[in-house]
């Protein structure tokens, strides 16, 4: 991996979009998907393949897949907690599939209903099935630096959870600071604790309800880690600081990542157009501060 090139997964078409209230269209979805393709983002997740009932907002997942229009060299990825979710995956044409757990035993509880032991079991048959379909497996590991039950969580505790995952056949471990309470200091000591394992197997999925996001973004950069997932427009807020900002604004870590040097292959241009056309279409403002920038400025030189 080069260290001028930074790879940026969009998370916003899934991670984001789920939190919406309001029931949204099959044309929002792939509309979305295909401006951030033309904005030339490598790696987006298109959907979720888990119980409606629980997620209704990606319950036309199968049909995103199928509706979107593709290019080679992007990956389409979907989120699958089980063989049942994966198969379905597969159907629809997903490139890629993920799953997740966390480093909070109270938070998996919560949120999967099983323990983190638990989970990483039920993840085998996934990664087994993916490999004889020839696709790759990601993992999620949620509240990496903090949890809303439980406080602080051990950095130990997140690279035992991490190697695990990375053994069971995972290539990848992105690494969630789920309510977004992470700092540069906490960001710093959990990295110290992870090194022996390569950046190239770790990205970093930081969410900015405290205003932390790029700040933490410049401690991995340091430490040599050139992954992170990103939402345009900010999609997607924190269910445990309602109000707050949850996902990092892609247009704004692009932004500070060109302004540092870095490469994204993204046009930051496309990927604004991108996040205005969802903000409009979801009746909103931008959660980009770089957007709304940009915008203000295009209004008041016409």
């Amino acid at each position: 991996m080069s260290l001028d090139k930074v790879d940026i997964v969009e998370v916003g078409p899934r991670d984001g979009l789920q939190n919406e209230a309001a029931t949204l269209s099959l044309e929002l979805k792939t509309t979305l998907i295909n401006n951030l393709t033309n904005a030339g983002v490598s790696h987006i997740e298109a959907g979720s393949f888990v119980s409606a009932r629980w997620v209704p907002q990606m319950a036309d997942s199968s049909e995103v897949f199928t509706h979107i229009t593709r290019q080679n060299e992007v990956v389409y990825a979907a989120l699958t907690p089980n063989l049942k979710g994966a198969q379905a995956a597969v159907l629809a044409g997903a490139d890629e599939l993920a799953v997740f757990t966390a480093a909070s035993e109270t938070f998996n509880q919560r949120n999967i209903n099983c323990s983190i032991d638990e989970s990483i079991v039920r993840f085998a048959p996934v990664l087994q099935f993916a490999s004889q379909n020839k696709l790759r497996v990601r993992a999620y590991v949620s509240c990496v630096l903090g949890c809303p039950y439980e406080g602080e969580i051990a950095p130990s505790h997140v690279r035992e959870v991490s190697e695990k995952l990375l053994e069971l056949g995972c290539y990848e471990v992105s690494l969630g600071d789920t309510i977004g309470v992470g700092t540069p200091g906490s960001t710093r000591r959990l990295l110290q604790a992870l090194q022996g394992l390569s950046p190239n197997q770790l990205a970093l999925h930081l969410h900015d309800t405290y205003g932390q996001a790029l700040a933490n973004t410049l401690v991995a950069l340091d430490f040599g880690h050139r992954r992170f997932d990103a939402s345009v427009a900010g999609l997607g807020g924190c269910p445990y600081a309602p109000g707050a900002s949850g996902n990092v604004a892609t247009e704004d870590l692009v932004y500070m990542l060109h302004g540092t040097g870095l490469n994204t292959g993204i046009d930051l241009d496309k990927l604004i157009h991108a996040g205005n056309v969802v903000s409009r279409q979801l009746g909103r403002k931008s959660g980009s501060k770089v957007a709304l920038a940009r915008s203000n400025i295009s209004e008041e030189c016409r």
